[in-house]
């Protein structure tokens, strides 16, 4: 079943953290796993999930807690592309409790989601609990942090039958709570493993700090086409620079807390599939999100901590990948975690704007609840839409909604072609994402 999985998954093979998690967990042990953001720790547990799963039982049997919706999703999609016969799905603040506890009349072997909502159906008994016995605590620290401790107290408190705790972290922590009833324990620690240290180049931007807009504004059009996030401190500032953006003409989005639910996931999206190669954001996005093949990392504002910077540098040369991190200081800012010599990025003369991405992400009006999936999205595309391959990119189907990443230069085109079509037998709804 697991070679089957790592074969979907075009994965030739496991990288040492992942093995050992592997290895340890077969054992029945309960398992800390600590590695860095972009390791791998997804697969890490959610191979031993697999393995603890029986075809002929009924109800929940796994269930991952999680501290963000965008993690929730994005290990349901990976679990989903590892091709199992089992059911997946996810409940989170912001989803529709309607639709998730229309799912849970029909339990899935693998729960996913947040510990407030999961406490929600668990006191209201939408699914039953007792078949449950692997528990994983993905991002556990990130999860204290954001206040989750009540609810997974009593979420675990609950959890009768568990014969399997699987814990990860991203820090290694001074002391794990008494809640978790952690017994007999193995801990992987890859914190400090070598071998998934980014090869990351550190630069740094000097500014005034009246001109600090303007100089990210330079550097990312000298920076042009190429995945870049820009972090800040605050939500006021990324609206701020967002504007700025604007202003200019330069593709972008944005991505914080205060943000819509959708509108957030609609963000990401959007720089997952390449219609816009850049992103601010506030530090919620420095780890746990699907963000692939991010090439450079701007800190407009350094964060307070050095365990934030890591984490947000942690989004680009992953798995040994090249990156580079870019810090606009001004001369009176000096943070004890940056390293005394830093190599000066030189901003000089003009830089042409970036050209806008060539992709385009069109909305769709229907998506799983219609019986809505990828095939019946392409089929319509190239055989009614008359699009080829080559012009078609990411597809994600969400419960009523989907986006496809299109070429921007035949979009218009495959509006008019597809005008009053029909998709599963309803009008197809069809626009531009906005």
């Amino acid at each position: 079943m697991i070679e089957n999985a790592l074969k979907r998954l075009n994965i030739l093979a496991l990288n040492e953290m992942q093995q050992a998690a592997v290895k340890s967990a077969k054992a029945d042990n309960d398992l800390v796993l600590i590695a860095p953001t972009g390791s791998g720790k997804t697969l890490a547990f959610l191979l031993p999930v697999l393995a603890n799963l029986k075809p002929d039982r009924k109800g929940v049997q796994a269930l991952v807690l999680v501290p963000s919706r965008e993690l929730a999703l994005q290990i349901e999609q990976v679990f989903k592309q590892m091709g199992t016969s089992f059911k997946v799905n996810c409940c989170y603040g912001g989803h529709a409790v309607r639709i998730e506890k229309n799912n849970l009349a029909h339990p899935p072997a693998v729960l996913i989601g947040t510990p407030g909502r999961i406490a929600y159906h668990l006191e209201h008994q939408n699914f039953d609990e007792s078949t449950i016995e692997t528990l994983v605590l993905d991002e556990f620290d990130k999860s204290l942090e954001f206040g989750f401790e009540a609810d997974m107290s009593y979420i675990i408190g609950t959890l009768l039958s568990l014969k399997q705790r699987i814990l990860t972290s991203a820090t290694k922590m001074e002391e794990i709570p008494a809640f978790v009833k952690l017994s007999n324990q193995v801990e992987i620690d890859f914190s400090k493993d070598a071998q998934v240290k980014p090869d990351l180049k550190l630069k740094k931007v000097m500014a005034l700090a009246a001109d600090k807009l303007d100089v990210l504004f330079k550097l990312l059009s000298k920076i042009g086409n190429k995945n870049t996030l820009v972090f800040c401190n605050h939500r006021e500032t990324v609206d701020r620079i967002s504007d700025l953006l604007f202003e200019h003409g330069l593709g972008h989005d944005v991505f914080h807390g205060g943000m819509e639910q959708d509108d957030r996931e609609k963000a990401l999206l959007k720089f997952r599939n390449g219609s816009h190669k850049i992103l601010i954001t506030t530090d919620l996005a420095a780890r746990g999100l699907d963000i692939p093949e991010v090439e450079h990392i701007v800190h407009y504002q350094l964060p307070y901590t050095e365990d934030a910077y890591i984490h947000r540098n942690g989004r680009t040369a992953r798995m040994n990948a090249k990156g580079t991190a870019y810090a606009i200081l001004t001369a009176e800012e000096h943070y004890k975690y940056l390293p005394e010599k830093i190599e000066e990025e030189i901003l000089t003369g003009h830089y042409k704007l970036p050209e806008q991405s060539d992709w385009q992400t069109l909305y769709i009006a229907h998506g799983k609840k219609d019986k809505i999936n990828k095939i019946d999205i392409v089929g319509l595309f190239l055989q009614k839409g008359g699009l080829q391959k080559d012009e078609l990119g990411l597809i994600e189907v969400k419960d009523t909604t989907s986006y496809v990443a299109v070429k921007r230069n035949v979009v218009n085109k495959l509006l008019n072609a597809l005008q009053g079509e029909k998709i599963k037998g309803k009008k197809l709804k069809l626009e531009v994402a906005r």
